[in-house]
């Protein structure tokens, strides 16, 4: 019988699935799994579940003498050692397509909260500090409509995030390192620009491009200084494309106006992390996908992937 290791718990119909195939191995301790467990526990399997905060590095990949497959419950895979498990004929499985709507309306809920403050007068009530109706110059926020959104990344999400924008009356620009079709913009209401009239022109900016070496904190205080100061910033991709020290710099100097991050170069943050002290910025803890049909469609589809692969057939979704 196969042996499957599961680095945290998954849905319960998941994991019953892989137990009646596999002998299953589930890690319910310190999460992410300490790296030195990893290491040991790794040796013997033939199939991997994993997170997008399991680092499964070269060290990890070539201390598996018997693994096969790696299954990622995520639409991210730069926490795997991709050419290293090549080099052993590793197949590596994830899970695009079925976080994109979730990810897109949450998108569309940071912008929403952060330019009509929603969770700052949430935060206001709950302290108490609510001590008289507001007048006309009091507590007030930004309508959407008619501002520009610019959408860094046109991928699955950020056509996703497009479709929902066009609602709300805004103008959508987008940079993408490969562009639509003319027939795709004119369907979206989108108008493609340089990555530099992006930055510069934009209202809101929503990021939505994948994390890579290229992309490591792209947006750093350089290209926030570009930013209009009336600006805001929003980041449901990948914590590391922001420079996080330079963002916090920028926020105190006014160089942009706000930001609503649902990611974070390192997670978790805690509450002496100094976005917390600021008002003018919406937190969530990294649930992009946090719907729970969405996270039950991933959950299938990651051990679909596995299974698929331990078979020797194609994966729903391989890397």
């Amino acid at each position: 019988m196969k042996r499957i290791l599961l680095t945290r718990k998954l849905h319960e119909f998941a994991m019953n699935q892989l137990r009646k195939k596999y002998e299953l191995t589930v890690h319910t301790g310190i999460i992410p799994m300490p790296k030195e467990l990893l290491l040991q526990k790794i040796k013997n399997v033939d199939g991997l579940i994993c997170f997008p905060y399991d680092i499964i590095d070269r060290k990890v990949i070539e201390s598996a003498r018997n693994l096969a497959v790696i299954s990622t419950y995520s639409v991210g895979y730069d926490h795997i050692d991709v050419s290293a498990a090549k080099e052993k004929n590793i197949k590596i499985g994830y899970t695009p397509n079925v976080l994109t709507n979730a990810t897109a309306d949450l998108t569309i809920g940071l912008m929403l909260d952060l330019m009509r403050r929603i969770t700052e007068g949430d935060r206001l009530i709950r302290a108490g500090n609510w001590k008289e109706i507001f007048g006309p110059h009091d507590y007030v926020g930004i309508d959407l409509e008619g501002k520009t959104l610019g959408i860094l990344g046109m991928g699955r999400i950020g056509q996703a995030v497009a479709k929902r924008a066009q609602a709300f009356g805004l103008n959508i620009t987008y940079y993408s390192r490969t562009r639509l079709t003319k027939n795709q913009e004119n369907k979206l209401g989108i108008k493609f620009v340089s990555f530099s009239d992006l930055i510069q022109g934009s209202d809101i900016l929503t990021i939505h491009i994948p994390y890579k070496k290229e992309t490591h904190h792209l947006i750093d205080f350089q290209i926030l200084k570009k930013m209009r100061k009336s600006s805001f910033l929003v980041n449901t991709s990948r914590g590391k494309i922001i420079d996080a020290k330079d963002l916090v710099r920028a926020l105190k100097a006014k160089t942009i106006a706000g930001a609503a991050l649902d990611v974070f170069e390192r997670e978790p943050i805690g509450k002496s992390h100094k976005l917390t002290k600021m008002e003018n910025v919406v937190l969530a803890p990294h649930v992009g996908s946090s719907s729970a049909e969405t996270r039950h469609k991933m959950a299938q589809i990651t051990i679909q992937n596995l299974i698929l692969g331990l078979q020797g057939r194609k994966m729903i979704y391989s890397v």
